[in-house]
Formats: structure tokens, C-alpha cells, sequence
């Protein structure tokens, strides 16, 4: 939500100024944005569609309006006059750059003198202030800072993840930001790669769940309370470049880059996200910036892409190979279908050389206007010819307790614990002495990392929060001593652990590639050695933006927890070393034996020292019984063609990770379900079917509980409810091997809420990894692919893409018949 400088009769923020109120700032001798006037054009009536308003806008407009629009500049290059004399639609904070001094207030002040710079221009268009909000509005002393997205991909919680989206936005609202270049959709396949933190994970299946996100930023409505534009980045392969080198070079197939790294993107269009940022890197040789296909046939035209193309901090310049920016970068970007241009501080260069280009006919002025037009219909979206300044009635949000605690939640959540010999953990909170040291345990900026406060990250306590130290210490009783020592020394044979918080010192993109070795550096290893001589049990706590080469070290540690970046709120880290809150954590990546192994990944056929998925709970090493039976389930919201179940937990609840969720037929089960609570949702169910239910309890160790007592459940009738479907299924084949991409649309006139597509293999087939946008079954020659969570509605005419990898020998016949829910499918 935008504020304008007028309440309306109830005293709510968000009505335009009336005539009179124009006439007094005019006799003051201040200036009067246009949308202080009473709307007198069709663009600036808030009742006529925003199709209406955007095309009478833009038909008023001169090209280097239209120019205007489609450039952003610098906060450090730009002054006030400059928005207004030049028209520009954007500017941004690069990492690091903020007003003085730093709070939530000055940069309030200075959103507000920027846009009413936008306002004063002749046809009143406002602007939109972009910035790096990444892991919380991290630009911003005294704001939340959240885990960065590795560790919440180790959470494998989309709700919680679309909860700190909406933090954020409460956060940047609460500044007068309204564009968030967030989130990093990236999957990193290459952990020497510095940006590899900003990935929720190394499969798609992720980064795709993770687009919660967005609808966390930007809300059920673009125009609704604390919305924030959100930026799908960066388009697209940039966490596949060879080597993991940034900026580098992604030496893919197509299926490669379709199969790997499309996918996170088709799941953020399909939630409706207002901005894609390109990447800088290249595929095949090709800049993204560049790449007219990519960009327009596949992002827009494909895909569906609807909302506007922004290029990365000076990318356009690197089109041509040479330094700096020239005629040949901007029309080929342009051109390319790339919508609004950063250029930092050569942004009246852009200007000149675009205008140029359209003058000369090499930039069509249809490309113009359409990029305008996209822009423009954003900003409508948003509401900002409404509301354009700051929303003042949520900066007390910046910092506040309600974030700090959600913040702490996902810290707890996204700590993994990777080795705990003898079960030394959880530690008790009473008695004893316990020993902390690590340069990382009483460090603000080495546990939040790169892009806080400034662009790399720094070392000390650069804004509030709570240390890992901090945590430690608030969490034990009165009767435990707690010392730290950053390099252990003072340790004995007295304290019964020690804690050693080690690892990474902040980086962000390109000076934190790793070309060489990837293991924790000397002072950390001396630190830990230190601790080790004492005899005392020593627990390593990680604190890192991606996996390291610890494997020769791990056999002297007795417990080992991957903390990732968690931000400001060490508390939760402190939460699950004493048990407070109960690790859940699994691994988003492949955890590599040696850096040699570099790049691992699931499937790879390369042996980790821990797996994709791995992760400890308390429960898995002591635990050896089983749990007890769930109750009963009950049944509700039945549709045609799913069922919610509810059941009793089981009694020892303490030790039980999570439920199976059994479809019954005769002797056969089949599990539907995989719920880490006592509750579930099972889709794709055939229609006008009796289905009988029952559910188990399992622990970490793999202990399975007895069955509960079955329920079943009649789905009605298939009807208008799922449609009608058709299916295009397409496969690029390579000796003994293939890819296979499926788009599933429904062509009838009602949503389908939850499915699962089936078909048989007319040859000897095999769905192998990786297999993405769905989860994936196969018994023979029969295949079942059933939504994930994300993608489990499809409006009518509406589609959703799904694949896979597979194998095949002599011939690769395609499938020719389909079935959704049970009904039979149109073949494309």
C-alpha cells in the first residue's frame, strides 16, 4: 500500500489530493504532482481498466518519455532534478548504497523527495525504487535480516518461505521502496560458484516451491496493503556456468537448460511475478542480454511473461565484449526484449544512444512502446498514481519483534545437523560449564554474509541482532557458565562441550567464487584443534554459504551442524543445539567428499559425504521402537477428485518426523502423502470412486508405526469441475536417453484443483533424474506425474509444464494416450 498526501473521509491513507488542497501547496510555492489534480484524463481515473489507462497514457506520451521509463538510474548518480528533467521511470539502491544517516526513516525521506521529482514532470509518472532486498531489506541498518536462500531451501517450507516474503515487503513498504529485486529463482550446480547462497537448492523442484516468495512480496493483489513488486533472477542458467565461475559461461543443451534451470522461472510466471531480471552470465557463448530467443520467444511468448524485463547492474554494457556501454549493446538489448535498463551512472548515455537507435529505425518504436507499455502497466498495477509515497504506517515494521521472530523460526528450521556421535546433542540448558570460540560465534556480519548493509558484507556487529553467542548464552540456566574465548584458548578438561562457530567470512558475487581449495581456512582449524587437545566434545557449528571440504577433519568432530547464513537472529541456531526447537533440517545440496568432486549433485553418480536430503534429528540414533498408531482419519472437503484427512497424533508425537498417508485396495497399499503434520491433502484421486484411507507414523530412524484404523471416502462426480485436457508431450533424444516435456492445459471451463496425469510407455522407457514440476511414479509401463504444491491449480486455459529424463533402448516410441484425474486427455 502507497500513501498519497491526503486521507480520505474515514481517515484512511490513499486518496489523491482534491483541487483546493493543490491550491494551497501552489500559494505555498511548492510544487503540485499531477495526480494532486483532479483526474481530467483517462489515465488518471483509477476507475477505467489499467489496459485503458496504460494505452491513453502512452498515447500521450514523446519518446524520450518513453525513454524515460525504460531507464534506471543510481541513487549516487541522481539527483531529484535529474528524475524530473530526464523523465526516468527508476532508480535504484545498488548493495550498499543508502541516505545518512542509515534508518528506515531517512530512507523514507528520500523515496518521497525522488518521487515527487517523478511527479512534478508534465504527465505525472511516477517512479518505482528497486532494490536488493535478498535475505530481508538488508540494505537497511536496524532491519530483519533472514536467512539467506540456501538455508531456507534446508527448511523445504514454502509457507514459511512466503511468510518472510511478506515480512520483507511490510519492511521495504515501510521505506517507500516498491520493487523488490527477489527472489533468486538461480539453481546452483557448482558450489565454487560465489553466488551459490542466493539458490534455494540444486534441483528445480525447489527454487520452483520457493517462488511462495512472490506471492509473499507481492500479495494476493498488486494494489494491496504492503505490496512490493517481486524480480524472478536472474534468466536464466546463471547457477550453471562451467566451473561455477560467475558471470561465466552455461555450456547446456537446451533440454539441459529447459530440464535444469527453466523450470524455477515458469513457476514464478505462473504466480503472476512483476519483473525477470537477465542474468549477466552467457549460454553457449550467447549473453542472456542479448538473447532474443530466450528473453522474447521463450520468456515472453512461451512462458506468458506479462509483466517487464530488467537488465542486471550494466549488463547491457558486456554485449559487445568491449568496456563500457555502446550503440550496438543497447539496440541488440532492446531489441532482445529487454524492457528497462540499469545503468547506474551512464543512464543519460542510454538515453542518447537508445533515442539514436530508435531515430534510425534499428530499434522499431512498437519495441518501444511495448517495453513502456509493460512498465507503465506495473505501476498501475501497484497503484502508485494513487498512492505514490511512502506508506509511513508500517516503518515501525522495519526491525520489529513480530519479524525478529519469524526470522528466528526460519533459523531453527533451516539448521541442519549432520553428524552428532554419542548424542551429544541437544545440550542441556542446565549445569556444567560450556565453552564458545570461533571467530564467527559473536559476529553479526560473518552470520548474516554477503549483501548486508553493504554489497560484499563486512565483519562486526554492522546492525542489531542477536549473536550466536548471544543465543547461547540467553538460552542456558543461571547455573551454566558460558565462555568465550574467539581462538579457544583458556579451554580445559572442566567444561563438559565446547562449540566451535567457524566457517566462511562474508563474500557476495564474484569475489566469492572459490577456483581452489573449498576447506575451512587455518585460524578455524587451529581454533577447532585447540578445542580437541581439551578432551572436551567438541560441536562445529558452519556457518557458510554453500557446502565445504570437511571431510578430513569430521571424523575428530563429535557433532556437526550446518548453520548456513542465518542472519540476524542467532538465537535460533542456539534454539536447536539445546532443543528448544527440534532440527528438521535437510540438505539442499549434495555435500561434496572433496572440492575435486566439484560440480556434485544428486544423481550424478558421484559418492557424497552426505547426500541431497540428508539431515539428523535427535530422535535417529537413540530411538529404536516404534511409534505408536495415529487415530483415526476423518474426511472432509471431498471433491471429485481430492480429500482432506485429519487424524489424532501419535501419542509419542515427540519422536515422530512425519506420517505416511496410505490409499487401501485389497492387500495393496499405495502412499499418497508424506505430511510432517497430522493432517493432509491427497489430489489427483479418480472421480465417483470410493477410496479407503489409513495413515502411519515414522520416526528419523525409519521406525514405522502400526497402521491406524482405515476410513474411506466417496469423490463425486468429474463434471465440469476438472474439464477437459490436452496434453502436448515433446522429447529430445540423444543415444540411449531422452528428455520429455509436457505441457498439461485445461481446455475446459472450470479450474482443476489437484491432478495427477498418467499414461504407459509404448517401449522399454525409464523416468530417470532429473524429473521436475511434479512428483514422479513409474510400475512397469505405467507412469503417474501428480502436482506439486505450486502448480496444483490450473485455471481454465490455462497450462503447466512438467518433464523428465529418461532411457530408453532401440526406439523411443512417444505415449498416445493420457488421462488427468482419470479422463481421458487431448493429444497436441
Amino acid at each position: 500500500m502507497r500513501t498519497s498526501l491526503l486521507t480520505d473521509r474515514l481517515g484512511r491513507p490513499g486518496r489523491r489530493l482534491r483541487a483546493g488542497l493543490a491550491a494551497l501547496l501552489l500559494a505555498a510555492g511548492m510544487s503540485v504532482p499531477a495526480t494532486a489534480t483532479a483526474a481530467v484524463n483517462p489515465y488518471q481515473d483509477p476507475g477505467l481498466p489499467v489496459a485503458t489507462r496504460v494505452a491513453d497514457l502512452l498515447s500521450r506520451m514523446t519518446l524520450d518519455e518513453k525513454i524515460g521509463q525504460m531507464t534506471q538510474a543510481e541513487r549516487g548518480s541522481v539527483g531529484n532534478s535529474d528524475v524530473t528533467t530526464y523523465r526516468l521511470g527508476s532508480v535504484l539502491s545498488g548493495g550498499g548504497s543508502a541516505p545518512s544517516p542509515n534508518n528506515a526513516t531517512s530512507w523514507a525521506n528520500m523515496y518521497d523527495g525522488y518521487q515527487n521529482a517523478a511527479l512534478a514532470t508534465p504527465l505525472g509518472i511516477p517512479m518505482i525504487y528497486g532494490v536488493d532486498a535478498v535475505h530481508g531489506h538488508n540494505n537497511v541498518v536496524g532491519a530483519t535480516i533472514f536467512p539467506h536462500n540456501i538455508g531456507l531451501g534446508a527448511t523445504r517450507d514454502p509457507a514459511l518461505v512466503q511468510q518472510i516474503g511478506r515480512a520483507v515487503a511490510e519492511e521495504v513498504t515501510g521505506t517507500g521502496v516498491d520493487w523488490n529485486f527477489a527472489p533468486c529463482v538461480c539453481v546452483a550446480r557448482n558450489d565454487r560458484w560465489g553466488r551459490t547462497y542466493e539458490s534455494f537448492g540444486e534441483l528445480p523442484e525447489i527454487p520452483s516451491s520457493m517462488t511462495s516468495f512472490i506471492t509473499g512480496t507481492q500479495g494476493a493483489t498488486l494494489n494491496g496493503p504492503a505490496s512490493v513488486l517481486a524480480t524472478a533472477k536472474h534468466y536464466v542458467g546463471d547457477g550453471g556456468t562451467v566451473n561455477g565461475v560467475d558471470q561465466g559461461d552455461a555450456q547446456l543443451t537446451e533440454t539441459e537448460l529447459r530440464a535444469v534451470h527453466l523450470p524455477p522461472f515458469r513457476a514464478a510466471v505462473e504466480r503472476g511475478v512483476g519483473s525477470v531480471m537477465v542474468s549477466f552470465s552467457s549460454w553457449n557463448g550467447s549473453r542472456l542480454h542479448g538473447n532474443r530467443y530466450l528473453v522474447t520467444s521463450v520468456l515472453k511468448d512461451e512462458l506468458g511473461f506479462t509483466g517487464f524485463v530488467v537488465s542486471d547492474w550494466n549488463g547491457v554494457d558486456q554485449i559487445d565484449g568491449a568496456l563500457g556501454l555502446s550503440a550496438v549493446d543497447v539496440r541488440t538489448a532492446i531489441n532482445a526484449g529487454i524492457d528497462m535498463v540499469m545503468e547506474p551512472e551512464a543512464w543519460r548515455q542510454f538515453i542518447d544512444l537508445l533515442r539514436a537507435e530508435v531515430q534510425a529505425g534499428r530499434v522499431p518504436l512498437s519495441r518501444v512502446d511495448d517495453a513502456t507499455r509493460r512498465i507503465l502497466t506495473k505501476k498501475f498495477e501497484l497503484g502508485l498514481f494513487e498512492r505514490p509515497l511512502a506508506d509511513r504506517t508500517y516503518t515501525s515494521t522495519v526491525g520489529s519483534g513480530a519479524h525478529r521472530a519469524l526470522a528466528r523460526q526460519a533459523v531453527a528450521r533451516s539448521q541442519v545437523v549432520l553428524k552428532n556421535g554419542g548424542n551429544i546433542l541437544p545440550l542441556a540448558t542446565g549445569g556444567g560449564k560450556i565453552f564458545v570460540a570461533g571467530r564467527s560465534a559473536d559476529n553479526i556480519g560473518h552470520q548474516s554474509g554477503g549483501w548486508t548493509i553493504s554489497w560484499q558484507g563486512s565483519s562486526g556487529n554492522i546492525t542489531p541482532g542477536t549473536t550466536i553467542l548471544q543465543g547461547i548464552r540467553d538460552t542456558v540456566g543461571s547455573a551454566t557458565t558460558v565462555t568465550y574465548n574467539q581462538n579457544g584458548s583458556g579451554i580445559d578438561s572442566s567444561y563438559r562441550a565446547a562449540i566451535a562457530v567457524v566457517g566462511e567470512t562474508p563474500y557476495a558475487e564474484g569475489q566469492g567464487d572459490r577456483t581452489g581449495a573449498m576447506g575451512l581456512d587455518g585460524a578455524d582449524l587451529n581454533t577447532i584443534n585447540t578445542l580437541r587437545a581439551s578432551g572436551v566434545p567438541v560441536i562445529v557449528v558452519l556457518v557458510s554459504g554453500r557446502p565445504l571440504d570437511i571431510s578430513s577433519q569430521l571424523s575428530g568432530w563429535n557433532a556437526l551442524v550446518a548453520s548456513w547464513l542465518p542472519g540476524t537472529e542467532g538465537q535460533g541456531v542456539a534454539d536447536v543445539l539445546f532443543g528448544l526447537t527440534q532440527p528438521t533440517g535437510r540438505l539442499p545440496v549434495t555435500w561434496m567428499n572433496s572440492a575435486g568432486q566439484q560440480p556434485i549433485n544428486d544423481g550424478d553418480g558421484k559418492t557424497p559425504l552426505f547426500p541431497y536430503g540428508y539431515g539428523l534429528t535427535y530422535e535417529s540414533a537413540a530411538d529404536t521402537s516404534p511409534p505408536t498408531a495415529p487415530g483415526t482419519p476423518t474426511v472432509s472437503n471431498v471433491t471429485s477428485s481430492s480429500v482432506n484427512l485429519t487424524w489424532t497424533a501419535s501419542s509419542d508425537n515427540v519422536g515422530v518426523t512425519g506420517y505416511d498417508v496410505v490409499r487401501v485396495q485389497g492387500t495393496t497399499e499405495t502412499t499418497v502423502a508424506t505430511p510432517t503434520t497430522n493432517s493432509a491433502s491427497v489430489t489427483g484421486l479418480a472421480a465417483s470412486t470410493a477410496h479407503t484411507f489409513a495413515v502411519y507414523a515414522r520416526d528419523a530412524a525409519g521406525n514405522r508405526s502400526a497402521r491406524s484404523a482405515a476410513v474411506t471416502a466417496t469423490t463425486g462426480g468429474g463434471g465440469g469441475e476438472n474439464g477437459t485436457c490436452k496434453v502436448t508431450y515433446t522429447v529430445n533424444d540423444w543415444g540411449g536417453g531422452f528428455s520429455a516435456n509436457l505441457t498439461i492445459a485445461n481446455t475446459g471451463t472450470s479450474a482443476v484443483n489437484g491432478w495427477t496425469l498418467r499414461f504407459a510407455f509404448p517401449g522399454d522407457q525409464k523416468v530417470t533424474l532429473p524429473a521436475w514440476s511434479a512428483t514422479w511414479s513409474q510400475s512397469g509401463t505405467a507412469v503417474a506425474a501428480t502436482n506439486l504444491s505450486w502448480n496444483a491449480n490450473i485455471a481454465p486455459n490455462a497450462s503447466t509444464g512438467i518433464g523428465f529424463n529418461g532411457t530408453y533402448t532401440g526406439a523411443n516410441p512417444r505415449p498416445t494416450e493420457f488421462t488427468l484425474n482419470g479422463a481421458p486427455c487431448t493429444v497436441g
